[in-house]
This record gives structure tokens, C-alpha cells and sequence, in this order.
């Protein structure tokens, strides 16, 4: 047999990469429950996915091609030394873990940016997922392109964004401990609303910084504060204490305010949220601006169906009295562990 016929034999074998069919990823957005700005200092916090997130798909390229990325209708080149931190992101993503085929890469989200919702996150993750060729270390290749790429956009991120991204449901984070799971007892009906454009996430972890450098009492007394009410929140979601998880949320809330990470809308939908029956309501991420979280009544009692419709109108009771101010929002559901998780 030629050397020629042999080559000819393996192509037939071997799809170029042209044929070959889209890799995808997909990633669910997140909220955090109680926790944030204090995780970056070593205290847990607790997150849940939502079913909000976004997805990519990637393309081989030829070998030597440069990787591309399409997203919000507009196309990037992976470039290390880019202005554009976008560009950067996806240099910086692929460069992690096993080297990944050159690779034309089209991503989305539903989750606005700046939010607090995990955006950018998400779409790390389903990116990586995307790329990263199969293998024994495919997990913990995911993780590390997540996190570089989500270095270059908030420069110090505590990593609790990308483990709720990719593994959704309910967790407890840590920086030094990881990821442990924690098992709803009850479904957690969620309000998300939108407060107004959000604050970039470097910028107000910077100026809890700057709070902590000129007043560090009063930061590491709300750092232990917050870390008590992260502990009994674990404690009230596996318990399917509702009532004490709404308490717990509001008083997460009044640290933040004392934090200076909250506004004036912010704190107006948190009272508006109550006033139409929340359980509990913050902010959720950096704050600045960005989302807020309400906790509705969930039903227990009668049928399964009965008791959804129930908690389903409790949380458009809480949106329409959002709307009626002017800001908008939706529900977010995080299944009780008996019924899966939320994404």
C-alpha cells in the first residue's frame, strides 16, 4: 500500500475539521443568596444557579488560524495584548489546560452584564466547554479557562461566580474549602429584579478595599457577621426554614448597606419587595446598582400542583409591585434537592 493511499485512508477515517459538528457548552447564570464582598475575605458565602445562562458553540479551525469569538454582535480575535478585554478573555481562556484546537466560537446569554447574575461567568464557563477537548482532566481544565477568563474581568474574583455557573443548584463557598453542596429541603422561589445598570465588580470590590484599609474594623466585624448568617442560612435551606431565611437575607442586606455597596433603588425595591409579602430581599453581587433578590412564600400544603400555583402567584405578587414602581424582574426557581437541581 503507497504512503499516498495510506494518507488518503486516514482522512476518510478522520473528519476534517470543517465536517465536524459544533462543540457546545452551556452555563446557568446565579444569584447569591447571602455573602457576597465578605467571601473575598475568606467567609462563605451561599449561591444557587439559576436557569438563566447563557451557551456557546465552537468551530475547528485550521491549524495556526487564530480563535474567534462572536458574541453581542460583535466578532473578536484571541489576542493576549488586545485593548479590548474581551479579546483578552478568550486568549487568556484558551491558554489554560490542555491545548484546545484553534476555533471559531459563537456564545449568548440571557443574563445582563453587570447584573450581579453571574453574566460573565457564565458565558466562561459554556465557552470553555465548548473548546476543551475531551479528556481525563476536562473538569478542572473548565474551572482554570473559567477563572482566567474571569481575571481579566474583575482582576480578583473569588471564584464562587464560576462554580455556581457549572454546577448549579444550591452551594457553599468558600476560598479555601471549595465548593459543598447544600441540599434544598423545599423548593426557593426567587424574585430577581433589576435595580439599574450595574457597578463593574472590580470597582466596588475595590472600594471595599479602600473602606477596609481606612476603617478595618468596621469591615472585618462585618466579615464575621456575615459569615454567622451564611452558617445559620446553610442550616434554614436544608431545614426548609423559609421564614428564618428571609430574616437571615434582610439582615445580609443591612451590612452591605453599612458597606456603602447598596443604593437608593436597591434599598427601595428590597422595602418594596417586602411590602408585597417577601420573606426576605438584598442586593445580590457587587452591588452599586445591579440586582436585587426577593425570597416568596413557597407552599407546602396540598398537591404538588397546588402548592406551585401558590408559591408561583406569592412571587408575581412581589414582580407586579416591582412593575408598578418601574422596575422590571422574573422568577427564578432552585428545586428542592429531591427534584433536581435548577439547571
Amino acid at each position: 500500500m503507497s504512503e499516498a493511499s495510506t494518507r488518503d485512508e486516514g482522512s476518510r477515517g478522520e473528519p476534517s475539521s470543517a465536517s465536524r459538528p459544533p462543540r457546545t457548552g452551556v452555563a446557568c447564570g446565579k444569584v447569591i443568596l447571602l455573602g457576597e464582598h465578605a467571601v473575598v475575605y475568606g467567609a462563605p458565602a451561599l449561591a444557587a444557579g439559576i436557569d438563566r445562562g447563557a451557551a456557546a458553540s465552537a468551530v475547528s479551525l485550521p491549524p495556526g488560524a487564530l480563535s474567534t469569538l462572536a458574541l453581542g454582535g460583535r466578532t473578536v480575535v484571541a489576542d493576549a495584548g488586545s485593548s479590548d478585554d474581551l479579546g483578552r478573555s478568550l486568549a487568556a481562556l484558551l491558554a489554560e489546560g490542555t491545548p484546545a484546537e484553534p476555533s471559531a466560537v459563537e456564545a449568548s446569554t440571557e443574563l445582563p452584564p453587570g447584573g450581579g447574575l453571574g453574566c460573565s461567568a457564565a458565558l466562561g464557563v459554556a465557552i470553555a466547554r465548548a473548546v476543551a477537548p475531551d479528556g481525563p482532566d476536562r473538569e478542572a481544565d473548565d474551572a482554570a479557562r473559567a477563572t482566567a477568563w474571569e481575571r481579566i474581568f474583575h482582576g480578583n474574583p473569588s471564584g464562587i461566580d464560576t462554580a455556581a455557573a457549572a454546577r448549579g443548584g444550591c452551594l457553599r463557598f468558600t476560598r479555601a474549602e471549595g465548593v459543598r453542596p447544600v441540599a434544598p429541603a423545599v423548593d426557593l422561589w426567587l424574585c430577581v429584579g433589576s435595580s439599574g445598570p450595574g457597578a463593574s465588580t472590580r470597582r466596588m470590590v475595590e472600594e471595599v478595599a479602600k473602606l477596609h484599609a481606612r476603617k478595618p474594623d468596621v469591615v472585618e466585624k462585618s466579615v464575621q457577621g456575615i459569615t454567622s448568617l451564611v452558617d445559620n442560612a446553610s442550616l434554614a435551606v436544608e431545614a426548609g426554614d423559609l421564614t428564618g431565611l428571609g430574616r437571615l437575607m434582610d439582615l445580609n442586606q443591612m451590612i452591605l448597606a453599612g458597606l456603602m455597596v447598596s443604593t437608593e433603588s436597591i434599598e427601595q425595591m428590597c422595602a418594596i419587595a417586602r411590602g408585597a409579602g417577601a420573606l426576605g430581599a438584598k442586593l445580590t453581587g457587587a452591588g452599586g446598582g445591579g440586582s436585587v433578590i426577593a425570597l416568596a412564600h413557597s407552599a407546602r400544603v396540598g398537591a404538588e400542583r397546588t402548592g406551585e400555583d401558590e408559591s408561583r402567584a406569592a412571587a408575581d405578587r412581589i414582580l407586579d409591585a416591582w412593575r408598578a414602581a418601574g422596575f422590571s424582574g422574573f422568577v427564578a426557581r432552585v428545586r428542592a434537592a429531591s427534584r433536581g437541581r435548577s439547571l
